[in-house]
């Protein structure tokens, strides 16, 4: 048995922890802390009271709001988000008084289906990477989640169509997604081992697709079985806010949503923030092996300064038109009040530390990145025109915050905004014209390839 007592590099000794005790013993706030976080979530006892009771409700830009939808137990916040957006057009088509919603179950479907789809597809073009890279544990570790960016909706809407909720309600499966996708994800990753098996025995291209189809017959199967059969068609009757009846008929979703929305989906522009080094402004970005549908629009951003983000956004809220966005929910949050601001907490006060990333440190050293897509409703602007803080619609019920409504300050969204969907008109001409470039493609764990 070994003498030697000499410490190890690097190794924590006796002497270090006795450092570290004396430094709790000899400071009466930090003995406070502990023993107010021992019985109170840390959060509750880092609020700022300062801040907390400053927080209204008031905006100088306000639009008209439907009362706040529910995802549940599900991570359906894009897709909730970009219906939320679409269903003030179909109101004012219909005449129809808040309340009208599409039909989330219905885009659960086929955003289930295309992914099934999209990951098999994945396998087949990634037969030679071999088990154990870095790539293919990325397309193994979730291929069906429940998260989606914009240009994914679009492919959706495009191809499928929207129908109301009526048409197809929830499920039990719809509201709780986590044994459907355990179910179906463990199905596409047996798929996908029996393919490139296969295809290590030699089997053919036309065999491996043979196993393929049966593959996609089957999540067809489950997901009917989870969520219901989508309709084709539907009979669509409604009476409009004053009482007068209409009888439209029999309508596919496609027609539903050409009819009632109307929107051309191309005219509008994902912007991001990116401000990581090499990352540059007015460039066009994709990820690889980021997608849904096979046929459907790549997922592609334009990097854009927070400025030029945040001026088309407030442009398209003047002009009484929701913003899809997303951003990292989590961070400075105040789920009860529904408050997201970066002076809410006072942490530093609790463990008297504070960290000082950037943002572009915060997504280079895997600290943020886009965990949720909401959508703005409003923007407080001060007397020189300059947003101090942004109403915000979210999915999560009307307990939280203002009836379910939540509000950003404007250093919030500097920091832990990514993402605006505007239309191009509200972009300046240097900035859109980024989408005629050729995307550069990051790498399919950067973190813009993060789902809402």
């Amino acid at each position: 048995m070994s003498t030697d007592t000499s410490r190890v590099t690097g190794a924590l000794s006796s002497a270090d922890l006795k450092t570290f005790q004396a430094s709790i013993e000899t400071n009466p706030a930090f003995l406070s802390a502990m023993n107010a976080v021992s019985t109170t979530p840390v959060n509750k006892v880092a609020v700022n009271r300062r801040t907390a009771s400053k927080v209204d409700n008031s905006f100088s830009i306000h639009l008209p709001e439907n009362p706040v939808t529910s995802q549940k137990s599900s991570g359906r916040c894009w897709m909730f988000a970009a219906l939320n957006t679409f269903r003030y057009f179909a109101q004012a088509k219909m005449n129809l008084k808040e309340g009208f919603e599409f039909s989330q179950n219905y885009t659960l479907f086929f955003d289930k289906l295309e992914k099934a789809n999209y990951f098999l597809e994945s396998i087949l073009q990634t037969l030679d990477v071999p088990v154990g890279s870095r790539l293919l544990d990325h397309l193994l570790s979730n291929p069906l989640q429940d998260g989606g960016q914009w240009d994914m909706f679009v492919n959706l809407m495009q191809k499928y169509g929207v129908v109301p909720k009526s048409v197809m309600p929830e499920t039990e499966s719809s509201s709780s997604t986590g044994q459907m996708c355990y179910q179906l994800t463990t199905v596409l990753r047996d798929g996908a081992a029996k393919l490139r098996s296969k295809a290590d025995q030699g089997a053919s291209e036309s065999a491996l697709r043979g196993i393929k189809d049966e593959l996609i017959s089957t999540i067809y199967r489950m997901l009917c079985i989870h969520l219901g059969e989508p309709p084709t068609s539907f009979e669509w009757q409604y009476r409009d806010k004053d009482r007068k009846f209409v009888r439209r008929g029999k309508i596919s979703p496609q027609e539903f949503f050409k009819e009632y929305i109307g929107l051309n989906l191309d005219e509008y522009v994902c912007l991001i923030h990116d401000p990581r080094p090499g990352h540059s402004f007015n460039a066009n970005y994709t990820v690889k092996f980021l997608g849904n549908v096979i046929e459907g629009r790549a997922t592609e951003y334009i990097n854009a300064d927070l400025e030029t983000i945040k001026s088309a956004a407030i442009a398209q809220l003047k002009d009484n038109d929701a913003v899809w966005f997303g951003c990292d929910v989590g961070k400075f949050l105040d789920r009860d009040s529904g408050v997201m601001d970066t002076n809410y907490f006072n942490y530093d006060l609790v463990y008297g530390v504070a960290p000082t990333f950037s943002k572009a440190e915060r997504l280079m050293y895997c600290q943020s990145l886009m965990t949720h897509a909401m959508v703005f409703t409003g923007v407080n602007l001060n007397e020189a025109g300059k947003p101090t803080k942004w109403r915000v619609e979210n999915s999560w019920s009307d307990s939280p915050g203002d009836k379910g409504f939540f509000q950003m300050s404007d250093e919030w969204f500097d920091e832990y905004m990514y993402e605006v969907v505007v239309h191009e008109k509200y972009v300046p001409e240097a900035t859109k014209a980024a989408r005629k470039l050729k995307p550069i493609e990051l790498e399919p764990w950067d973190p813009m390839g993060s789902l809402a």
